[in-house]
Order: C-alpha cells, then sequence, then structure tokens
C-alpha cells in the first residue's frame, strides 16, 4: 500500500476544508479524527443511528459534504494521533525503527491498534480545547466544561443535568445556554466575568464587525432565546467556589470590580447540579511542540500558538498548520485557513506550480484578512483575565487531577526551592503534570500560578515539554510496534 501524500490531523472546519482543497488537485489524503464522524467539536455529529436534535448550520452542512465527497482521501475516524515523530533527539527509533529520510512518522492508535503513517507531509488542525479554570470545588462531579455540555447536546441528545448554571468570560458561553434552553434544560444563571461597559465598541470595533456579522447574529438569536426563557444574564461576575457532597448541589458566585477581583460583600449562592465553565480556549498545539514546531504566547488567542509563514508552514519542514492552533478564531477563519494552507501544501509536493498557488490563494487571503480583523477585535475583547482567575485558586485548591497537587503543594515547592522558575522545574519537584492528561488540565492554572509567585512572564516560565505519546496508549498497543523490524502502515 503506496503512502498518502498528506496526514491531515483534525476533522473540524480546518481540517475538512483542507481535505476538499488536496483532493480537488490530485493529492491522496488520510484523515484522522479522534470522533466517530467528521464534523469536530463545532459540527461535531451523533452517532450513525442516532436522532440529532439539530444538525450543523448550512455552512456546516456544506463543508461536511464537500470533504466527505472528494475523492482519494482515507478517513480514520476513532482514532487518536499520538506522535508525530521525526528524527529528533529522543524520538528517532522510539517505535518501529526511524523514519523515512525526509519524512515524518504519524503515530496513531484505533480501533485496529496502533499504527505508523509516512506520509510526505503532515497538516496539523488539531484545533481547541476549554481553557481549565481551577478554584475551590472545582473537581467536583457536576463540574464541566462548556464545550463538555456541547458534547453531551450534540452527540448524544442527552443533558447532563437538570439546574444549570453558566459561568465564564467568552461569548460562546451565550451559545451554549441557548442550547440548553432549546434542549429543554433549566438554566438558572449565565455570569460573565467581563462587565458590560467594557465590550461596548468604539468606530473600529464597528467596522470590524462587518466581517463578522454572522457570529454577531448568531449571538444575538442566543441572547433572544435566554430572554424568552427568563434566564437572568449577569456580567461582571464571576464564581467563586463550587460546593456539595459527594456531588455538586450549589455554586457562589460574586460581583467583580474592573480587574476582575471579586468584591467584598457580594458573594451570593445558588443551588445546582451542573456548573458549566467556558472561560476561553486553549490552543492544542501538543502534537506540534512534540513534532519541534516554534511555537509563540498569545494569551487571547489561546496561550501558545503554533509559528507559522504565509502559506501556514511551521518551523519544520514538511509540517503545516490551520486553525485554532495559529490561534483560536472560530470555524469560520479555520476553514480559510485549512484552504490556505492545504494550497502551501501542494505547492511543496509540487502537485501545484506556484503561479498557479498564488493566483487561487489571492481570494483565499483576502477572505483571511476580513476574519482576522473581526477575530482580532472579538479576541482582545474577551481575552481571558488570566491573573483574576488565578485569585480565584486556595491552597487547598487542587490544580493538577491526575497526581492530586494542591495549590498549597506548589506555593511550599516554590518557597522551599528558590531557584524553581519554569513550568518543568516545578513538575519535576511536585509532579503536577505527569498524569494521563499529561498537564492539558493543569498546565495553564499551574504555569499562571508559577508566574504569579515568582513574578515571571509566561513566556519565561514556559510549558511542559511534549512528549509523546501526548494522550494516553495502552503499554501492549506500544509493544506490537516496538519491534524495529515490525510493520509500518503507510497509508
Amino acid at each position: 500500500m503506496s503512502a498518502p501524500d498528506v496526514v491531515v490531523v483534525g476533522a473540524g472546519p480546518a481540517g475538512l476544508a483542507a481535505v476538499a482543497t488536496l483532493g480537488r488537485y490530485g493529492a491522496t489524503v488520510t484523515v484522522v479524527d479522534e470522533q466517530e464522524r467528521p464534523g469536530g467539536q463545532i459540527y461535531r455529529r451523533p452517532p450513525a443511528g442516532f436522532e440529532p436534535l439539530a444538525g450543523p448550520p448550512a455552512a456546516g452542512a456544506a463543508l461536511l459534504a464537500e470533504a466527505t465527497g472528494t475523492p482519494g482521501v482515507r478517513w480514520r475516524n476513532d482514532t487518536t494521533v499520538w506522535g508525530v515523530l521525526g528524527a529528533r533527539a529522543g524520538l528517532d527509533g522510539f517505535v518501529g525503527g526511524s523514519p523515512t529520510p525526509g519524512r515524518h512518522r504519524v503515530a496513531t492508535y484505533g480501533p485496529t491498534g496502533v499504527e505508523l503513517l509516512e506520509p510526505r507531509a503532515v497538516l496539523l488542525t488539531a484545533g481547541a480545547y476549554d481553557l481549565p479554570v481551577p478554584f475551590p470545588g472545582w473537581t467536583l462531579p457536576g463540574v464541566l466544561t462548556a464545550g463538555g455540555v456541547q458534547a453531551f447536546v450534540k452527540a448524544q441528545g442527552l443533558l447532563p443535568g437538570n439546574r444549570f448554571v453558566l459561568a465564564g468570560g467568552h461569548p460562546l458561553l451565550l451559545v451554549v445556554a441557548a442550547q440548553l434552553v432549546r434542549a429543554g434544560a433549566r438554566v438558572v444563571e449565565v455570569a460573565l466575568l467581563p462587565h458590560r461597559r467594557d465590550l461596548v465598541v468604539g468606530p473600529a470595533g464597528l467596522a470590524a464587525a462587518v466581517a463578522g456579522r454572522g457570529k454577531l447574529a448568531e449571538g444575538l438569536a442566543a441572547l433572544r432565546v435566554l430572554r424568552r426563557a427568563r434566564v437572568p444574564v449577569r456580567f461582571g461576575t464571576v464564581v467563586r467556589r463550587a460546593d456539595g457532597d459527594p456531588d455538586l448541589a450549589s455554586v457562589t458566585l460574586a460581583a467583580v470590580d474592573r480587574t476582575g477581583r471579586p468584591l467584598p460583600g457580594t458573594d451570593r449562592e445558588l443551588p445546582c447540579d451542573t456548573l458549566a465553565l467556558g472561560y476561553g480556549f486553549v490552543a492544542s498545539v501538543e502534537l506540534a511542540r512534540q513534532a519541534g514546531c516554534a511555537v509563540d504566547w498569545d494569551s487571547p488567542a489561546g496561550g501558545w500558538v503554533v509559528r507559522h509563514d504565509g502559506w501556514l508552514r511551521t518551523s519544520v519542514r514538511g509540517i503545516a498548520v490551520a486553525g485554532e492552533v495559529t490561534g483560536v478564531a472560530g470555524a469560520e477563519q479555520a476553514a480559510v485557513e485549512g484552504r490556505l494552507a492545504a494550497l502551501g501544501v501542494l505547492l511543496d509536493l509540487g502537485l501545484l506550480d506556484a503561479g498557479r498557488a498564488d493566483a487561487l490563494a489571492r481570494p483565499v487571503r483576502r477572505e483571511l484578512r476580513r476574519q482576522r480583523r473581526f477575530v482580532r477585535h472579538l479576541l482582545d475583547r474577551f481575552a481571558p483575565n488570566r491573573a483574576a482567575l488565578a485569585g480565584l485558586v486556595t491552597e487547598d485548591t487542587v490544580i493538577c487531577r491526575c497526581e492530586e497537587v494542591r495549590a498549597g503543594d506548589v506555593r511550599q515547592a516554590l518557597r522551599d526551592h528558590p531557584h524553581l522558575h519554569t513550568a518543568n522545574a516545578v513538575k519535576l519537584v511536585t509532579r503536577a503534570g505527569m498524569g494521563p492528561c499529561q498537564g492539558r488540565s493543569c498546565q495553564p492554572g499551574l504555569c499562571q500560578l508559577v508566574a504569579e509567585e515568582t513574578g515571571r512572564t509566561p513566556e519565561q516560565v514556559g510549558a511542559f515539554t511534549a512528549q509523546a505519546p501526548v494522550k494516553p496508549v495502552p503499554l501492549r498497543a506500544l509493544a506490537a510496534v516496538d519491534d524495529p523490524s515490525g510493520p509500518v502502515a503507510e497509508g
């Protein structure tokens, strides 16, 4: 079986748009995605045979149809990419021997076990996940992320509770609340951290809004749904703690000042059995970092994002990116980036000449500039207030769920070892980040805590080293390919 020209990691908007473009111009493509069906989180669909509560929007349905109807594409659903292995120190020969010179080995785990793919190019469109925000009680059953709640509603047609409070700082929270109301849930309140007056737009904002009128219309429609259901939407409000035994029974909310700090005497308790949190997103750059791609810190855009050129090529030859890994920006911009990145890959593979690639890319770049004007304005308005959120943590607050490391443990380690200044150093001393999630749940909160305690910047604190496997893989599956003479899947 011949190797594919391109492996696309992720079947959300960026991956779908890339697949359609790559296949149109003759590339053979293998798509690897963790979900049972293509669509990603935004266009998440229920398993085959389930009756969906609502289908994807028209744009999403058209993109799904275009991508799934593209010839020359192999879909590997329900499959995790746990490493992109090249001839880097510590990775050469990790499993199955060394990759073919000039290629990267994409390590996957799915229904058939571990497979190692060696395409001519890799396109990472891994998306993003909800920003974890630690505070007292955040590990209680019943405390979920907004994305987790969406997954229940979209994929299973289930409500994960009866009485919901939604708290956060991102406008997507309004959309999730409206989805819950439409599904028959009782939403007690939506609590947003930004103050209403901080969201007023000036002339520049109005100009940017023209590019994002679709998103604005979606937000206004969500507000209308909430208003009709008499769901209170409160601004300048934060969730301070969650209480219950053994499950969530109530949350405590408080008003905040202009810096995002809770105001004394404003605490109020609301009974609920489900709390959905949506303070922003974290770009899923673990695979890119593990492959050696350069990243930059951009807090509003999702923290660490992958550095790239005008064709969305990374600093590592043969690896391109698109979508949220370049900066969290939503489905529309992700799809545009997917098409542009695909054109760049086709150019590099010799399937398009420079003149043809430039001509095809011209309208795509125009649309991307239009999208970015709106998205940048939106991100700046709703950027996570990381310092204020770090202030919610008490000594007993669990920071790392996997290893049960508390904030007090981290602070004590910093006092005992004044030379600890980086995420990796704190990880070695406390074991935070060494669990099955590889720091996905604890890294943002821990790094912010270290920055606050040491007076260093997020860039100086850094991130945990991204190791393969970036997600859990059974040891027996790894053992099956650990023999360098064993088979390597090429397609």
